[in-house]
């Protein structure tokens, strides 16, 4: 996207100056579980360490449920079930946050667990698992202070283990997974598969993806759906984390004892989402993550907030991503915010019109000077159009065309003229436009951010005619209105008014907050002109003078 908007802006660039320059003449939520079981709260137990369950096995023993059951964990952040046929997880909801329908945000998808299977169900790299112990019945043990369960599997020569540990107040889950396959330690992974996040989101489907923080390149790199287009995509490295990821919300494994190589699997499984219109399959991300007989790993489970994923590890920050082009403008846009908002206003949407106003006000010394540029060109229009006269009819590759440019430069550094002038307001804006954009995009805060009839700021408009794209592209025609235009011809103007027509298609699948900035810099231009041209009238160009013709009497 900050690709399409620069070629958008430069090419309008090019639009405006080539004809100032050339032609210079005038579904319903998935059904609840039911909890057969559920652990209670006293004292915590001492923690055990990793495949301790399934090293006090003595070989041969047999360990197993006796019939399919579920337990509920919750916390001050989650609410999470599982059941023990497979020692996996059924559902998980952040209790902080709701989804697109106003519902508790739940992160597992319902349709596709029939299809691709429960998160953290064991999965081999390359080939099936001879027994598939995801069809098993585990013996499941909850701790006595309701933060933790182990789930427990053998045969004797075939033996499984899973212990998940909650932390009451914090995002965070510590688990454990051994696995021996007829008498053989083997090295597997834990599975998401399905997409992940908000289910309801707008095109929510298409926006997940895995992610991994190699410490070798100390770089954040990604896999979208594309990827494993041809099959399971995997990844092996010194991660720091990895893990899959939505638009505003991440479910990574943290490698925090470098306990040496993490494998990373992506892969594509398609079906109906949620967020479809037409019911239509879909391909939906998932993962798997591990690579050892025995892994120990923490989860971060939960936003990408800033603040949060500081405190759970500074590195976990690189997947809020403000751009790679224009970072440096979207990081202090998103704190501009974010303090405004904070300390004073109290609703992102009017923190975005204050900081849009303090925007333009900071560079309107540069808007009104280009300004004054434009009406030099005004002035110098008579002489344009005898240039213009005098190359008539020549083409772009004719060479008196080249004498023709240096005349009309000369003609404006004589007067003192910015030939780009025109476009200088137009391109000031492009940063903070991305910038925007940027933070709209990644920045939870933003997500289901009210303003008026908005009901989420880093979202379109949820309206059979979204209101805001049209109030934009309605005062971009009355700003081409109110920009001096004498000595520009019909063509030329025509040109002009097109512009606002391809904002139209620009911003009208764009997020609120987006089209809410571009409308307060519409309105703030629009005042500006209006003020300029009280203060400072534009040049009025000398009348003709008439020719009369006096017939003498005889």
């Amino acid at each position: 996207m900050e690709k399409n908007l620069l070629i958008a802006f430069l090419l309008m660039g090019v639009v405006i100056f080539g004809t100032q320059y050339f032609m210079p003449q005038a579904p319903p939520t998935p059904a609840k579980k039911e909890v057969t079981q559920q652990a209670a709260p006293p004292a915590a137990p001492a923690p055990q360490p990793a495949n301790a369950a399934v090293a006090a096995q003595p070989p041969g023993s047999a360990v197993a449920g006796t019939k399919e059951e579920s337990y509920r964990i919750e916390t001050d952040l989650y609410k999470v079930e599982f059941s023990n046929k497979g020692g996996v997880v059924t559902s998980w909801i952040l209790k902080k946050y709701k989804d697109s329908k106003g519902q508790p945000l739940e992160l597992v998808h319902g349709p596709a667990r029939a299809k691709a299977g429960n998160p953290f169900s064991i999965q081999l790299n390359g080939r099936e698992m001879n027994p598939n112990l995801n069809w098993y019945l585990f013996a499941a043990s909850p701790a006595a202070d309701g933060l933790g369960i182990d789930f427990n599997y053998s045969n004797g020569n075939t033996r499984a283990h899973k212990s998940f540990r909650f932390d009451r107040s914090k995002y965070v889950v510590d688990i454990q997974s051994d696995l021996i396959l007829n008498g053989v330690p083997t090295p597997h992974d834990l599975a998401w598969r399905g997409g992940f996040g908000d289910h309801f989101a707008f095109n929510g489907h298409s926006l997940g993806t895995t992610v991994r923080f190699d410490k070798t390149v100390n770089k954040l790199e990604t896999k979208t759906v594309k990827d494993a287009s041809n099959g399971w995509s995997t990844d092996t490295g010194n991660f720091v984390f990895a893990g899959i990821q939505d638009q505003f919300f991440a479910a990574v494994a943290i490698n925090r004892g470098g306990r040496g190589p993490v494998e990373l699997q992506t892969t594509s499984d398609t079906f109906v989402p949620y967020s479809s219109t037409d019911q239509k399959e879909e391909p939906n991300i998932g993962m798997a993550v591990g690579g050892s007989a025995e892994n120990q790993l923490s989860f971060y489970i939960g936003p990408k907030d800033l603040d949060i994923l500081k405190t759970v590890d500074p590195r976990l920050e690189q997947m809020v991503d403000f751009g790679t082009w224009f970072g440096i403008v979207a990081k202090p846009l998103f704190y501009a915010l974010n303090y405004v908002n904070t300390n004073f206003i109290h609703n992102y949407g009017w923190s975005i019109i204050v900081v849009t106003i303090i925007i333009n006000l900071l560079t309107l010394p540069l808007k009104l000077s280009s300004m004054k540029s434009m009406q030099k060109t005004q002035l110098v229009q008579p002489e344009l159009q005898r240039i213009n006269e005098k190359y008539k009819g020549i083409s772009m590759t004719d060479p008196r065309a080249a004498k023709k440019n240096e005349e009309v430069m000369e003609l404006y550094k004589k007067h003192g003229i910015n030939p780009a002038g025109g476009c200088l307001p137009l391109m000031l804006q492009m940063p903070f436009l991305i910038g925007f954009y940027s933070v709209l995009s990644v920045a939870i805060e933003m997500r289901q951010a009210q303003w008026f009839w908005v009901t989420d700021l880093s979202q379109p408009e949820n309206l059979p005619i979204r209101i805001l794209p049209v109030l934009m592209v309605a005062t971009q025609f009355l700003l081409q209105k109110m920009t001096p235009s004498s000595g520009m011809d019909p063509q030329q103007q025509k040109i002009m008014l097109f512009m606002p027509l391809m904002f139209a298609f620009m911003f009208y699948g764009a997020s609120s907050g987006l089209v809410l900035y571009w409308l307060t810099g519409n309105v703030f231009a629009m005042l500006q002109q209006y003020v300029f041209s009280k203060v400072k009238p534009g040049p009025v160009t000398p009348p003709s003078q008439a020719v009369v013709t006096v017939k003498k009497k005889k």
